[in-house]
């Protein structure tokens, strides 16, 4: 007998700035993915459709996608066998390696596939854990589980060793993402980070994420400023993006609260009120244009998280 699920999963952007590995946010960008199990008449083997940003991807091996990964992770946590036949079908449009969460989307989309084709019983407390034992850190899966912005933390005492509350987001800030036509890695935006940080900057960096909290829940643009303004991962990963700078002063130019990288980027987040979104949009496309990176620029919107069907 042949068993199937679907899934919708969100984008994320994470750090917002001064929220380093603990602060994200499940944005209006999605994929959609569907799995169908063999019965024992089907030939074994795993195979994945990718269809739009994901046909980017090309022949990158189905064992070793992120959704056959978040799929091990579902039966392993249920203590079943993987099935030996799967058919994935996928299509995103979220880019890839731009900051925006893709492999996180595709892990919990394989951990939920999982959990309702094969009738696991998993809940959305063991897909979050699950995906952020596996990534390190919580804050993009936190929020593509969860939907919105979640803060989330390490918690050694707490079921599952992670702990996390949603975030109050001020109705009156408008979102922009400024996508540019270049990818980063994950790994070497890593790399580039030091093992320590100056004693003074770990205090600014205090200070920042707490008014980066603050700052959602009011729209205070002083708060807001001062915490998309980061001083842990920013500085070291900016050097391997082309424009940043300028994209980061024309947003801010055009009437945004200030501009960031999303994750590890290359895509550049804005915080901006929503009678200014279009300039920032504009403002930011036109940055990396002058300098010859093509570039999208669009507004986002806060979304629910993943959901069956």
């Amino acid at each position: 007998m042949t068993r199937s699920a679907r899934v919708r999963v969100p984008c994320s952007t994470s750090n917002l700035g001064a929220g380093f590995d603990c602060v994200g946010a499940a944005l209006d960008r999605w994929l959609d993915a569907e799995v169908e199990v063999g019965g024992a008449d089907t030939a074994a083997g795993v195979t994945i459709a990718r269809e739009g940003t994901l046909a980017a991807l090309g022949d990158y091996p189905a064992e070793d996608d992120y959704v056959m990964q978040g799929f091990r992770l579902a039966c392993a946590r249920a203590g079943v066998a993987v099935p030996e036949a799967l058919a994935f079908r996928m299509r995103s449009e979220i880019p890839v390696a731009r900051g925006l969460g893709s492999s996180a989307v595709s892990l919990v989309a394989g951990e939920m596939l999982a959990g309702e084709a094969l009738g696991l019983g998993l809940t959305p407390v063991d897909y979050l854990t699950l995906g952020a034992d596996f990534e390190g850190h919580p804050d993009n899966v936190a929020p593509i589980v969860l939907g919105g912005a979640v803060l989330a933390v390490p918690a050694p005492d707490a079921p599952g060793g992670w702990a996390w509350t949603p975030l109050d987001v001020h109705p009156s800030l408008g979102i922009v993402l400024a996508v540019p036509d270049f990818e980063t890695s994950t790994k070497e935006m890593r790399a580039a980070l030091p093992l320590t940080v100056p004693y003074r900057d770990a205090v600014l960096a205090a200070g920042k994420a707490a008014a980066l909290v603050r700052g959602l829940a009011t729209g205070d643009a002083a708060f807001l400023a001062h915490a998309l303004d980061d001083v842990l991962h920013v500085p070291y990963r900016r050097v391997y993006l082309p424009g940043y700078d300028d994209v980061v002063r024309a947003a801010r130019l055009a009437g945004a609260f200030g501009a960031t990288l999303s994750g590890s980027g290359s895509t550049v987040l804005a915080l901006a009120p929503p009678d200014r979104v279009a300039q920032v949009c504009d403002a930011m496309r036109g940055a990396w244009q002058s300098l010859g990176v093509a570039a999208d620029a669009a507004p986002a919107r806060l979304a629910p998280g993943a959901t069956v069907g």
